[in-house]
């Protein structure tokens, strides 16, 4: 088992920053990927970016591609997300994943049925 506890959402202004902090425990993560997700209301959950801890592969999303930033703490077992020249449209409930990744590449790891666990969601408000 794998426990997930994302903090550091808020509200902001338009073009401003936020960092999403996610600390996991429960086992080894050395064959995982650590992802970040989105969602809206009334829309579909959404990647955003992740990265695989063995190798520190990296893939975004096209819409946050030059703005967010993912990186990994292996040490703390922990995993960030630097959210730079945030727009209101970046407004939702970003939730943290992880999910086996030996066996796919970085564009399929962008699939949300890959991840086996979630946390419990950090709201991110943008105002215009």
């Amino acid at each position: 088992q794998v426990q997930l506890v994302e903090s550091g959402g808020g509200l902001v202004q338009a073009g401003g920053s936020l960092r999403l902090s996610c600390a996991a425990s429960g086992r080894s993560l050395s064959n995982y990927a650590m992802g970040w997700f989105r969602q809206a209301p009334g829309k579909e959950r959404e990647f955003v970016a992740t990265i695989r801890w063995s190798g520190g592969r990296i893939y975004y999303a096209d819409s946050v591609k030059g703005r967010f930033t993912i990186s990994g703490d292996n040490a703390k077992n922990t995993v960030y997300l630097q959210m730079n020249s945030l727009e209101p449209e970046d407004t939702a409930i970003y939730y943290c994943a992880a999910g086996s990744s030996w066996r796919y590449s970085m564009v399929e790891l962008s699939r949300k049925d890959l991840y086996n666990y979630w946390g419990q969601g950090t709201q991110v408000t943008v105002s215009a």
